[in-house]
């Protein structure tokens, strides 16, 4: 067989990959011959193939300059002027390719890539379609046009594009990324993981794909997976700050704190100016109990992004947590005329302890339900005899609302009432955890489910009635419900206010917290229970030894006002009274429960300026509840503080012998001490007015007589009045359920009612 040509020779090396031989080749035929032509062509298209860019371009010029009249040497061209970024030029190239055979398909979409780059977007979308008509399998220009779709706000016909593309290529991996990244569009998030996935599995490896992919997890609450992916996307891409943010708040989600902030530094690390970043950091931060170094973070975030949601109330929480009261007027008045605006400025929550106004607690509380879309229609009625209650919590733990139901849950009548547990949120182990799990006839994890598909889990149940006990509290999820876990839907115990939320139909108070003439303030139909809406656990330890004074580091001698509420319910006005308190009774001290140092250094301060020495305040540490509750004996009187009184810590007071002096308000949240007062038959501690609380207070410290017959009184009533009546509570809340659920079966709509002793 005779040898073949030198020009076959290196067309077969250049078909085998052998690019530098047949590079020699081609340049030693170039420009000569019957084949000059073709081998100036060839010798820029391996070039080209090589990256050697400008010597491509010289060749390709040359070869031109040969023949003119050849369409793919134009194409070739353009192609090598793309790379060198080149637009206009490339652009040329093309357009003379074309002018040369209009029907060359790689021509057309190489166009269409040029005229995407230069932003010409409508005529890049033609170029592809043109070359579509010619060749409706050409995967890379099915791709391309689902991009610009997208760009233009057609996702859906973009998604038909990206399926176009896998069909005419199905190993084509960047087409899988874009087709989720369609579907993400659509709001088809459960398909989109799909498609992403896919693409993995293709061998994409993308940043962006696994930033998104992480985005979804989160979004579907599933953060521990979601982490994983965003570790894949700073893996590749080191300098990604979003996805060290959104990690940070999956670690956050996770209760990992400490990871959590470090995630949120790796952002600020490359992206020092990132406002998400330092709202992150900030919110890790008073997780870790580091509020002094949070209220920095969230003051720069307020700087780059006043608008960022809820930063202002968090940015403001962060002080009140140490009781730092610096332009708290100012600060409080901004945020306040923020939420009447309608401006998602604060957490809910937050404002339940800043201001004593109901109307605008329910503007607040209707700003956060608008973040999720509820379901209208609610699950069909449940047959059968027994009611079926499902409670909704991340709180099945030790916790105070924990501490509040245990009892009840163990009481609830099993012949009339099947109860089961749904529990969110990280798992916490434990013995309250234990005894929690065995009250329920049935515990269900939502843990790596959506509110979907946890609203879906409850309904195969089913349930009669859902209670959320979480309201908009740390760690909630009101997105539960929204989905309609049951048909009749509650809101008790957790949050004490409206959900102002379309999703809920009943809020569970009594006539002290929610009196008839305050349901206009509420979205929900109120029930009032009679005595108080608190139930109690008749079985909460107490420490069988009572320190001593010194023990719990107060002195010898001299009255000892105390308040464990948690201090960013702590306002100055507040304090003024009780340093008027400590100012009037001589040798009284001031017993508060201690959350750090920043804590102790601004309130002794704001002491001294009050004149009293900063000695008098007192700070108790953090133990156990039975050690707690034991710790009680050595105070002679709680005060109570509004607008947010004390809840958990009136009754873990009461429970352990020691009275409460309270000043309802006109909110839920200011007017449960008053309740649960009267619920133990000690309404004459429940004063109306701030001159009347000092007075009483004074008078109380200077009478320890009549102090002593209260004390005397509590300890007898714990025995015999409602508050600590498990068993009667029961029997109302109960009858609170079934009117609801009669209602509802009945074909009526929610009402509000009574039930009645």
């Amino acid at each position: 067989m005779a040898p073949a040509a030198p020009f076959d020779q290196a067309l077969a090396l250049h078909r085998q990959g052998r690019l530098a031989e047949a590079e020699k080749l081609y340049r030693k035929l170039a420009g000569r011959g019957p084949h000059g032509f073709d081998a100036q062509h060839m010798l820029g298209l391996v070039l080209l193939q090589r990256g050697a860019l400008p010597a491509a371009a010289q060749a390709l010029h040359r070869a031109i300059a040969l023949n003119s009249r050849v369409a793919a040497a134009h194409n070739n061209l353009g192609t090598c002027r793309q790379r060198q970024g080149q637009l206009a030029e490339a652009l040329a190239s093309h357009e003379a390719a074309l002018a040369l055979d209009p029907g060359y398909v790689e021509a057309l979409y190489n166009r269409g890539v040029v005229l995407g780059r230069l932003g010409r977007g409508a005529e890049a979308l033609a170029s592809y379609e043109a070359a579509l008509t010619l060749a409706p399998a050409h995967a890379r220009a099915q791709n391309n046009r689902g991009i610009l779709l997208r760009e233009r706000g057609q996702p859906a016909a973009a998604l038909a594009a990206f399926d176009a593309a896998l069909a005419a290529q199905p190993g084509f991996a960047e087409a899988a990324a874009n087709r989720g990244n369609a579907l993400r569009d659509l709001g088809r998030a459960a398909e989109a993981l799909a498609s992403y996935d896919q693409a993995f599995a293709l061998g994409l490896e993308s940043a962006d794909t696994w930033f998104h992919h992480g985005n979804l997890l989160a979004a579907a609450q599933r953060y521990a997976a979601a982490v994983t992916s965003f570790d894949r996307a700073l893996a590749l891409q080191p300098g990604l700050a979003a996805a060290a943010v959104n990690r940070g708040n999956a670690l956050a989600a996770l209760g990992r704190q400490a990871e959590a902030l470090a995630s949120h530094r790796l952002a600020l690390a490359t992206e020092a100016d990132s406002a998400e970043a330092l709202y992150g950091s900030g919110l890790a931060l008073s997780a870790l109990g580091r509020e002094p170094e949070a209220a920095v973070a969230f003051d720069r975030a307020l700087t780059l992004r006043p608008d960022l949601p809820w930063l202002p109330g968090a940015a403001l929480l962060s002080r009140l947590a140490v009781c730092d009261w610096d332009r708290l007027a100012e600060r409080r008045d901004a945020l306040l005329a923020q939420v009447a605006r309608g401006e998602p400025a604060a957490d809910p929550f937050l404002l339940l302890g800043l201001v004593d106004a109901p109307g605008l607690h329910r503007q607040a509380a209707a700003i956060y339900a608008a973040r999720h879309d509820p379901v209208r229609a609610a699950p069909p009625p449940v047959a059968g005899e027994r009611i079926r209650l499902g409670y909704f919590s991340a709180d099945f733990h030790d916790h105070a609302t924990a501490h509040l139901v245990a009892d009840l849950l163990e009481r609830h009548d099993r012949s009339r009432f099947e109860v089961t547990g749904f529990h969110f949120g990280p798992a916490r182990d434990g013995a309250m955890r234990r005894r929690l799990r065995a009250a329920f006839d049935r515990f269900v994890d939502l843990d790596g489910l959506d509110d979907q598909a946890a609203a879906a889990r409850a309904r195969q149940v089913p349930l009669d009635i859902a209670v959320d006990l979480k309201g908009y509290t740390l760690g909630a999820r009101p997105g539960i419900l929204a989905a309609r876990a049951a048909p009749v839907q509650v809101n008790w115990l957790g949050y004490p206010g409206t959900m102002a939320a379309a999703w809920l139909d009943y809020l569970i108070g009594d006539a002290t917290v929610t009196p008839a003439a305050a349901q206009p303030l509420y979205r929900e139909c109120l029930v009032r229970l009679p005595h108080s809406y608190q139930p109690n656990d008749r079985h909460r330890a107490i420490g069988a030894e009572i320190p001593g004074r010194a023990a719990c580091g107060l002195p010898p001698e001299g009255f000892v006002f105390c308040c464990f509420n948690n201090s960013w319910k702590l306002l100055p006005e507040q304090f003024g009274a009780w340093m008027r308190l400590l100012h009037a009774v001589p040798g009284s001290v001031l017993w508060l429960l201690d959350s750090g140092a920043a804590l102790q250094a601004n309130l002794r301060r704001e002491a001294v300026a009050r004149g009293i020495a900063p000695a008098r305040l007192v700070f108790a540490p953090r133990v156990p509840l039975p050690q707690h509750l034991a710790r009680h004996a050595v105070a002679d009187l709680f005060l109570d503080t509004l607008p947010y009184n004390a809840h958990t810590t009136a009754s873990d007071a009461l429970w352990a012998g020691l009275p409460v002096l309270t000043r309802p308000g006109e909110a839920f949240a200011g007017r449960v001490a008053a309740s649960l007062l009267r619920a133990v038959g000690l309404a004459e501690l429940v004063v109306e007015t701030a001159t009347e609380y000092e007075a009483l207070a004074l008078a109380l410290a200077r009478d320890p007589a009549r102090l002593a017959a209260l004390r005397q009184r509590l300890a007898l009533n714990r025995a015999t009045a409602p508050l600590f009546d498990t068993d009667r509570f029961a029997q109302h809340l109960e009858a609170a359920f079934t009117a609801m659920v009669q209602r509802q079966r009945a074909g009526l709509p929610p009402a509000p009612f009574e039930v009645t002793a």
